[in-house]
């Protein structure tokens, strides 16, 4: 996402990375919204009204989610290791959504929340970090659908006898049955967990410094059963779409995305942004 972004911005003139405790992050940001590769030669930026591709960078980023939540249901199917094993293995393929974000390039809402940082500092205004929210919003859960639908088309919910299948509805059931209030936390938990991987990622040098620096806080949080949004706009409707018993409540699904989303951006913006931010560029 943006965040992901950072580390291009902020190389030094040899090519080697600035120290991140002694870069001024909110300048960073601004710095990347005219460094990203194409951008300057179509005269847009993430802050500009037009960004005529901008919405194919979400969509992008919503199927690379879905692929990794994909990559977990088959993974956990049929497991016989135990819960917290069986949910580590699955946390591992889990990482593989945002291992392609951050070394394939696109624009996941959830990393986006550290764009909180330049809003503190009065780098971009209050309409420009609504709009890019929205619209990286926007974009990830059309490339969510977008992804459940091909996975249909597929087959392969009928994988291992409809196994697969089976367990998108049950992990979809447990997700519409959540609490508003653990939907919530659980939303807050993950997301700081995501924007510290995303963080991490920026002292890295290499596409395998990057890689190692996501597995552990991703794989974490699906371990530890947190809520991630997008992924949930993979995981309600592809078990939706294979429940012919209705066994998933409809209403619960969408209250799910609405207090997992309200727990992302709390968890990204205060417990990660908000927290760098004081410690490094409150101003005494």
């Amino acid at each position: 996402g943006v965040a992901c972004a950072l580390l291009e911005a902020t190389r030094s003139g040899r090519g080697q990375v600035v120290d991140a405790a002694m870069v001024d992050g909110t300048a960073t940001l601004m710095a990347m919204f005219h460094a990203w590769p194409g951008w300057g030669e179509r005269g847009t930026n993430l802050l500009d009204t037009g960004a005529p591709f901008y919405d194919t960078y979400e969509c992008k980023d919503g199927a690379f989610i879905s692929l990794g939540a994909l990559f977990f249901t088959v993974v956990v199917t049929q497991s016989t290791l135990g819960t917290g094993v069986t949910r580590l293995l699955g946390g591992l393929a889990f990482c593989l959504g945002l291992v392609l974000v951050v070394v394939a390039g696109a624009e996941l809402f959830t990393g986006n929340n550290l764009l909180a940082m330049a809003w503190a500092s009065g780098r971009i205004g209050t309409r420009a970090i609504l709009r890019n929210w929205a619209l990286a919003y926007f974009g990830n859960v059309i490339g969510c659908l977008g992804t459940v639908a091909f996975v249909l088309w597929a087959g392969t919910a009928t994988m291992a006898g409809s196994a697969v299948g089976a367990t998108a509805i049950e992990i979809a059931k447990a997700k519409a049955l959540l609490p508003p209030d653990e939907a919530f936390a659980r939303g807050v938990l993950c997301n700081a967990l995501v924007c510290l991987a995303v963080w991490l990622t920026l002292g890295g040098r290499t596409v395998s410094d990057k890689i190692l620096a996501i597995l552990f806080p991703i794989a974490a949080f699906v371990t530890m059963g947190f809520e991630h949004s997008i992924a949930n706009w993979f995981f309600l409707p592809f078990g939706l779409a294979l429940d012919a018993g209705a066994v998933v409540p409809m209403a619960g699904a969408a209250w799910n995305l609405v207090w997992v989303t309200a727990g992302n951006i709390v968890g990204g913006t205060l417990l990660v942004a908000g927290v760098y931010w004081v410690a490094y560029l409150r101003k005494p």
